[in-house]
């Protein structure tokens, strides 16, 4: 039986992995390495001159083995596949993140950080995000049938698999967009908001509006318009 690794940048008690994990584990033998709380927006930070710590946890999904870290999502897969899990592991599944990981946003994801620290250890990876909402039915109905579909599917170098499912009901999905391309364009346009705090200093705090226009045939594109995104997305560091 063939081990996967599950790691996200969400927090190990999440829905998202939860049900990851319910899915991959009818797969393979599912190894969860993930961190202990939110761990967002970290892109590939990797932990250098610091020790960190993992220690098992009991986890709601019979047959799981799973470890919470103090460190990155970078790290989890690190230390996971180099040291925890027994002869390593296959695949590696990095999500699903809480929130969509699409268009120039990928830069700054610790999810799809994640998956390329899997892919420097030559796995095959699959990263997958959903709104950040509590609407999960177009995940449900589709996330296994992709996973298995994915896991058979070969890679080039340096390249994950991304996937994206859409923010509607089932019956608004109009389905699974394949082959699809990073956009160029942002998710979310950023800009701060400044609150002076003393003489000389201000703070910054970011806030950021959806884009809701994208270029046809790419991820963007495919979740604005209800279809599940799924594309290969090379190395970006």
């Amino acid at each position: 039986m063939s081990k996967i690794m599950l790691t996200n940048d969400d927090g190990i008690f999440t829905d998202g992995m939860e049900r990851l994990a319910r899915a991959a584990a009818k797969h393979g033998e599912v190894w969860i390495i993930a961190p202990d709380s939110q761990r967002s927006g970290l892109s590939h930070a990797t932990s250098l001159h610091n020790s960190i710590e993992a220690w098992k946890v009991d986890y709601p999904v019979p047959g799981v083995h799973a470890f919470a870290c103090n460190g990155t999502p970078s790290d989890c897969v690190r230390i996971g596949l180099l040291n925890i899990i027994p002869g390593s592991a296959e695949y590696v599944f990095s999500g699903i993140n809480y929130g969509y990981n699409v268009a120039t946003d990928l830069q700054y994801s610790a999810t799809v950080g994640a998956a390329f620290e899997a892919v420097f250890q030559k796995k095959h990876v699959i990263a997958f995000s959903e709104n950040a909402s509590d609407d999960h039915e177009v995940t449900d109905r589709y996330l296994e049938e992709i996973m298995v579909e994915l896991m058979k599917s070969p890679l080039g170098v340096d390249q994950i698999w991304n996937v994206n499912f859409p923010s509607c009901t089932l019956e608004e999905c109009r389905g699974v967009l394949r082959d699809r391309i990073v956009s160029k364009g942002e998710f979310y346009r950023d800009h701060y908001i400044e609150t002076p705090i003393s003489e000389g200093r201000v703070s910054y705090l970011v806030e950021g509006v959806r884009n809701w226009e994208a270029e046809d045939g790419t991820d963007l594109k495919a979740i604005l318009d209800n279809y599940v995104s799924i594309g290969k997305v090379n190395n970006i560091s």
